[in-house]
């Protein structure tokens, strides 16, 4: 289970004017929800904010959020951001509590060389990139392993053929397609057969008969 921690300050101050004054203060406006908790608004700095996101998948690491000399171990849900800047505008949190599951989206990770790509010239297609799943948050996992080793060309791995970690709930359908080997496309080049429409002949010059010419 991968963790990090980040420090917030509670507000008391809402709405789009109050959250205006903080991101220009160089802070972010946030919530945190969940369990038996009133939703409780925070403010988080900004830099520290943005250094996290870059370095967390955020679907599945618990931040460890530091409140009032409090921590609390937490979920982000929800990262709003500016259409057209990268401006973070809100975060969502949830509390998280042992024994009382949630479901987060867990990365895939494709290891070894198929053997339709290693002896046949295949490519491997990555369909599925994560996996929703339904878990106790002591127990949520980095990430899947997937073992594509044995796949030989023409050959695809479902949901329902993967090796997972005890504990583990897939709510993704069991019949989805997690990857496939896959021959690469060829790119046919067309050569022109003499004679044929669209063929590549010298142009024929269209010219009047003699007596036409002479009678002008």
């Amino acid at each position: 289970m991968a963790n990090a921690s980040l420090s917030a300050e509670t507000r008391t101050e809402t709405g789009k004017g109050a959250a205006r004054k903080l991101r220009t203060a160089g802070r972010v406006p946030a919530v945190v929800y969940g369990h038996a908790r009133e939703p409780q608004s925070l403010s988080l700095t900004t830099r520290e904010l943005e250094k996290l996101l870059s370095q967390i998948s955020t679907g599945s690491t618990v931040v460890e959020l530091t409140l009032g000399g409090a921590t609390t171990k937490t979920l982000i849900r929800e990262v709003q951001r500016h259409p057209f800047k990268k401006q973070i505008l809100h975060v969502d949190f949830q509390e998280l509590v042992a024994g009382e599951k949630v479901t987060v989206e867990i990365p895939l990770v494709f290891v070894g060389i198929p053997e339709g790509v290693r002896l046949s010239g295949a490519l491997l297609e990555q369909i599925l990139h994560s996996l929703e799943i339904l878990v106790d948050p002591s127990n949520i996992p980095n990430h899947i392993d997937v073992d594509v080793t044995n796949l030989a060309m023409g050959h695809s791995l479902h949901v329902r053929e993967l090796q997972l970690p005890a504990g583990l709930e897939v709510l993704t359908d069991e019949d989805a397609t997690v990857c496939a080997v896959v021959a690469p496309r060829a790119v046919v080049e067309e050569t022109p057969v003499e004679g044929e429409a669209g063929a590549a002949a010298e142009p024929e010059l269209i010219r009047k008969p003699k007596e036409e010419e002479e009678a002008k």
